[in-house]
């Protein structure tokens, strides 16, 4: 039975339990819950699940097959990895949100039905939210409020479509789609999430601004299930070919723009899942394949990337370009585990990437899609160009305006250990592909080493090392703004506000206060009903007002109520019987 606990309950309870542990060993039973994660998801098989019988529904709470098997593997990988990096942390808040988050990860990806989904498809947007709150910057929380109105957002468009699918079918099972009004609000719902320009922006805005180990977590998880959603549910959509095409191709354009170091690597998390997205949009098998291992692979190279990234901050202090250079001699392993993800998501042979990426791309160009492919290998480039060469040269050997050298303080051990982990675990697989397309979805018949795709491989990288040669004072970093999209909703706050609510305001109050007057008016009425219409009553004639005059006004509001009651009761009995 201990095979059929869903692996994600596992890091829930582990967030409740966490804080009741004594504070020193905090950080270290932070572990012992993603670790017994991965102990169930080796017990899982594929077929099996675990229903629950709510109202009139059946939900899963657990179906396993090969699709959620290899997105739960490395979401579960992924938490223990990061929960290393995040070893010297005293900060409860961020270890139970970390675990809370990776948790409804999970259970987003073993959910068999949609109610199931959307539960913890809300807890994600809270948890990781917190995670860039915790900085404790008045940037962070601001970044933190947008990225959680966006989400909730998001999170409403996909449960207004769940229930409008639900409305039209009568289940609530989560399996492929075809195109309906209410399937298109769930994917504009997951596509949010994904980061599908143009909802992007919350991407740029919050993971810079995040903690330094709440990056990692927040690198992982909330993209990655949204690629595995629209991958249970939308592959082969010819829609998310082009919407994946404008993500790598705008993804790529911003990250070379950016000076911000965890900027660039943001927009490439929207650049890299363009790729995955494209790959859904294909649909074939060699697509799913290729998509589905890209997002494992880039979950391990980016969450490297990160964590080299928080490590140069927390020894500088600096996160642009621009403020930082001439690192390298206090750095260098930082430096080193930096290089092994950059080359990762370049696809340079022998790293992670050139055992994903490539095969997306190959499952395209025999989907007959040259336009396609042509662009995906322009924004390849542009991935090269700005993680694998800008980044690296401006960050740790170009010149500051001050020693920053001296400046450069020790990181703890087990950021070293972390990365050390994450580096091997991209060497490893870009060597020996063999256990991650053993669990890939279809039967794999790509082969990377194939003579081919080393050359063009090889190819690729010379040629955007030449145009970084030539270009390299015009891709200096420049200490600049970058307005993205998210500059609509950042300005339009008061416009909005001003537009939509005060008129709001202004009519409730209106209706309150003459609400108040008619309740006053039946009030006095009600008190001696005789005494008004004699003119009797307790209130003084108003200067110039006779007697006449007041009852007048006084029936008037009684009219007015009595009127108001009987519409309404019509409009009542009108809704109930339709």
């Amino acid at each position: 039975m201990l095979g059929l606990i869903p692996p994600g309950l596992i890091l829930i309870v582990g967030a409740i339990l966490i804080p009741l542990v004594p504070a020193r060993a905090r950080s270290w039973a932070f572990l012992v819950f993603p670790a017994l994660a991965v102990a169930v998801l080796a017990n899982l098989q594929p077929g099996e699940h675990l229903g629950w019988g709510f109202a009139t529904y059946e939900l899963q709470l657990l179906r396993v097959d090969a699709l959620s098997l290899v997105f739960g593997w490395v979401f579960a990988l992924a938490t223990l990895v990061a929960g290393i990096y995040a070893l010297h942390l005293r900060d409860t808040g961020q270890q139970v949100a970390a675990l809370l988050y990776a948790g409804s990860t999970l259970g987003a990806t073993f959910a068999g039905d949609l109610f199931t989904l959307i539960f913890f498809w809300e807890i994600m947007a809270f948890a990781s939210a917190y995670l860039i709150w915790a900085r404790g910057t008045k940037e962070a929380y601001g970044s933190a409020m947008r990225y959680l109105f966006v989400h909730l957002f998001g999170g409403s468009l996909l449960l207004g479509g769940i229930f409008w699918h639900i409305a039209e079918t009568g289940s609530i099972q989560f399996t492929h789609m075809e195109p309906t009004p209410a399937t298109w609000l769930i994917l504009l719902g997951m596509g949010l999430n994904a980061a599908m320009v143009p909802f992007h922006a919350w991407i740029s805005d919050a993971y810079p601004r995040g903690t330094l180990t709440g990056s990692v977590f927040l690198s992982a998880f909330t993209t990655k299930t949204a690629v595995y959603t629209l991958a249970r549910g939308f592959l082969g959509w010819e829609i998310l070919v082009w919407a994946g095409l404008l993500m790598a191709i705008y993804g790529v354009i911003y990250a070379i723009l950016a000076n911000d170091i965890r900027r660039v690597l943001a927009y490439h998390i929207v650049s890299q899942v363009g790729f995955m997205v494209v790959g859904l949009g294909v649909g074939t098998a060699d697509a799913l394949n290729g998509a589905t291992s890209h997002a494992y692979t880039h979950i391990l190279y980016k969450g490297l990337l990160f964590m080299a990234a928080g490590a140069v901050i927390y020894a500088t202090g600096r996160s642009k370009m621009t403020d930082l250079g001439g690192i390298f001699r206090r750095t260098p392993w930082i430096f080193a585990a930096y290089m092994v993800a950059a080359l990762s998501i370049s696809s340079a042979p022998f790293f992670s990437g050139f055992i994903s990426k490539p095969m997306t791309i190959s499952a395209a160009e025999y989907a007959s899609a040259s336009t396609v492919v042509l662009l995906m290998h322009l924004a390849s480039v542009g991935t090269f160009l700005s993680v694998g060469l800008k980044v690296p040269y401006f960050t740790w050997f170009g010149r500051s305006d001050d020693n920053l050298d001296v400046l450069v303080r020790p990181i703890p051990w087990n950021m070293y250990a972390a990365m050390g982990i994450g580096a091997g675990l991209n060497i490893f697989l870009g060597i020996y592909p063999a256990p991650l397309y053993a669990i890939l979805p279809e039967a794999v018949t790509f082969d990377p080493y194939e003579l081919k795709n080393l050359k063009k491989g090889f190819q690729l990288l010379l040629f955007t090392a030449l145009v970084f040669f030539l270009l390299t004072k015009i891709l200096k970093p420049k200490a600049k703004i970058q307005l993205d999209l998210d500059f609509l909703y950042r300005t339009s706050a008061r416009p909005a506000w001003n537009w939509l609510v005060v008129p709001v305001e202004r009519f409730f109050a209106w209706w309150e206060a003459f609400a108040w007057k008619a309740a006053a008016e039946v009030a006095r009425l009600g008190r001696d009903p005789v005494a008004l219409v004699a003119r009797r009553d307790l209130r003084p004639l108003a200067p110039g007002e006779t007697a006449s005059t007041s009852l007048r006004i006084s029936m008037t509001w009684m009219m007015l109520v009595a009127l108001g009651f009987v519409v309404a009761f019509f409009i009542v009995i009108t809704v109930f019987r339709a």
